[in-house]
């Protein structure tokens, strides 16, 4: 009987925790759900094979909801076994993110090299109408800047001989037309001409430590949950005790 108020305060934190990993799946899945359908083009710009990223949040949200709901289900049936798998569940769950922080912390620099890449050829073949080259207009228009590095970048592009540069570099759309663009010595006055390369990296650097304790902080309350997990199965087994 002494044991009881130790099983129902270990019950009642790992409903609590469970509950908190449920809202963790829950904003997993919402954020899935909003990149696919809002920053669908701007992944593509990202990375050459990330367009999955979205679909990888929805399944691993939704995942997480399953076993969360699981969790509380498996604390207040007091099954050893289910906690047990409940508690090998949150290991691997701490593993995934684990290796997902180190990953992205390690490879940072591939990542930025895969973005110059991928936004140089979206610049290059950039034709105003196809998913990239609105991704393209998108990000100039919103950060304020103008081709990779500069607004020179333009002038390779298979766009530029025709149409010179796109209008989404102007700083002032009611002052930039058509013709000014396809000046040589009159557009540079009319566009931005800071790159966009260099906003985004930048933006990576200073924030990637940010990042990175974040994904680790995440991936490190797992433990916890493990943990509670764990001596609860030990304590309910070793004493043969059953919840109601």
């Amino acid at each position: 009987m002494e044991t009881k108020p130790v099983i129902t305060c270990l019950k009642t934190l790992l409903i609590v925790y469970s509950f908190v990993f449920w809202i963790t799946g829950a904003i997993l899945l919402a954020v899935g759900v909003w990149g696919k359908l809002m920053l669908g083009p701007y992944i593509s710009l990202i990375a050459d094979n990330s367009t999955n990223a979205p679909y990888v949040l929805i399944g691993t949200g939704t995942v997480i909801i399953v076993f969360g709901l699981f969790g509380c289900f498996a604390t207040c049936r007091g099954s050893p076994w289910m906690l047990k798998l409940y508690a090998m569940f949150l290991s691997l769950v701490f593993l995934a993110e684990l290796v997902a922080g180190i990953s992205g912390f390690v490879f940072r620099h591939e990542i930025k090299g895969t973005f110059r890449r991928t936004y140089t050829d979206a610049v290059l073949n950039y034709n105003a109408d196809d998913e990239a080259s609105r991704a393209v207009d998108n990000l100039q228009h919103k950060l304020r800047c103008c081709g990779v590095y500069n607004y020179t970048s333009w002038s390779k592009s298979v766009y530029y001989p025709s149409n010179g540069i796109p209008a989404s570099c102007c700083f002032n759309s009611s002052d930039c037309n058509p013709e000014d663009l396809r000046n040589a010595t009159l557009a540079p006055s009319k566009v931005f001409h800071q790159g966009c390369f260099e906003l985004v990296t930048s933006f990576m650097e200073t924030n990637m430590a940010i990042i990175a304790g974040v994904t680790f902080g995440i991936a490190f309350s797992q433990l916890i949950g493990m943990l509670l997990a764990c001596c609860l199965s030990r304590i309910i087994t070793a004493n043969q005790y059953e919840m109601v």
